[in-house]
Order: C-alpha cells, then sequence, then structure tokens
C-alpha cells in the first residue's frame, strides 16, 4: 500500500495536479450535482484552483495526492484523490489545518454523506446550514467547526 509522505505548500508547478485531483474527487463524491452545474463549477474552480495557496499532501515522490484551502480559520476546501481515499490522507491534512487554526470551521454539502461522516469521525459539530451553496446553487450546505 502507497504511504503519504508529507505536507507541503503548493508550488506552481503543482497547479494542473490540483484540478486533476479536484475533478477526479467530485466525479467520485459529488453524483448530486447536475451536469450543467458541475460543468459550471469546473470552469469556475479552472479558473483560480492552479494558482490558489493550498496546502498538499504528498507522496513519496513528492507528487499530490490531495489538497485544502484555508481561508483564516476556515477550510474552504479538503479533496483527496480517489485513489487515496480511506488512507488518512484527509484526516493528516485536517489535523495539518488544526495545527494551525484550533478553532478550524468548513462546510459541505450535505447530500455528500461520506463526507460528512468524515467531518463528525473528526469532532467537527454541526452549527448550521445553508439552502445553496456559496454560489446560490441548490445544494444545502452544512457548516461545521471543530468540537474537540
Amino acid at each position: 500500500m502507497p504511504v503519504m509522505s508529507s505536507i507541503r505548500p503548493a508550488r506552481a508547478a503543482d497547479g494542473a495536479r490540483l484540478l486533476d485531483i479536484w475533478r477526479k474527487a467530485v466525479d467520485a463524491t459529488h453524483d448530486f450535482l447536475a451536469p450543467a452545474d458541475r460543468s459550471a463549477i469546473d470552469a469556475e474552480v479552472a479558473a483560480f484552483l492552479p494558482q490558489a495557496p493550498a496546502w498538499l499532501a504528498t507522496d513519496p515522490d513528492d507528487r499530490a495526492i490531495g489538497f485544502m484551502l484555508i481561508d483564516g480559520t476556515h477550510m474552504d476546501a479538503l479533496f483527496i484523490d480517489p485513489d487515496w481515499h480511506g488512507q488518512g490522507v484527509g484526516r493528516r491534512l485536517v489535523e495539518h489545518a488544526l495545527s494551525l487554526h484550533p478553532t478550524l470551521t468548513t462546510d459541505v454539502n450535505e447530500q455528500n454523506r461520506r463526507a460528512m461522516a468524515f467531518y463528525e469521525a473528526m469532532n467537527f459539530a454541526r452549527t448550521g446550514r445553508s439552502d445553496r451553496d456559496g454560489q446560490g446553487r441548490p445544494y444545502p450546505l452544512i457548516h461545521l467547526r471543530y468540537a474537540p
């Protein structure tokens, strides 16, 4: 079984890989998205993600296998290459985020049951709900805060 190697800040050369991870992860976990919304979101993400200040989880060859985006104390994104799901990569990234920001918050799509279970297992508690996502689309969000 492959082993995760490290967590590091993203570099310019990682941009295409971040987008690849995002696309694979969304295709594996966001089957609730309407095709037109999936396409529109892809265009939005492609415009900013390659240059975003991300934290990466890497394999022993320093290839990105997952990433997260943090804005202040809010984790805006956590995406793991599906080939690495269930191997502790997401947990390690969240633990790194918590070492930086012990009062971490995040949002998760209500329809993404696996993500909800993951965050609840990581001791995140529900603090609210929005009927729509951040772009006003009809995908409810559950708001979470780390609650050890």
